[in-house]
């Protein structure tokens, strides 16, 4: 987290590990995450607060886009096989503005679940 950062500021990274501990097939699934910057306009130009994120999946990254005046949504469903090895989902936030102000932008709550895997779809127990 930056330190400059107020509470509102997006900034920083959250990493979440799935240990391969279970005999059956799995899959993560992470519901829907919003962000968003904001344009401001002045004068004679306007400036953009931007907000990034980035996910990665053991290392790799998956997912790298950044909003300036819009709002851009991420979420996904990983397959997890059994007996392939632990996971490493790694989401990281920045947000800035051009000219050095604090951002106004912003990033919704993450939410990560592991169900499962069945045969005939998904079943959460």
């Amino acid at each position: 987290r930056d330190s400059r950062a107020p509470k509102r500021w997006p900034s920083g990274t959250i990493t979440v590990r799935v240990y391969d501990d279970q005999p059956f097939n799995r899959q993560i699934v992470i519901p829907a995450v919003a962000f968003s910057g904001a344009r401001h306009e002045q004068e004679n130009s306007d400036t953009y607060s931007s907000c990034r994120l980035i996910v990665k999946k053991n290392g790799a990254e998956i997912y790298n886009r950044t909003a300036l005046d819009n709002t851009l949504v991420y979420s996904g469903v990983i397959n997890m096989p059994a007996g392939r090895g632990d996971m490493t989902l790694e989401f990281s936030v920045s947000a800035w503005w051009v000219n050095g102000w604090y951002p106004t932008a912003s990033i919704s709550d993450l939410l990560v679940v592991v169900m499962k895997k069945a045969t005939a779809g998904i079943t959460i127990s």
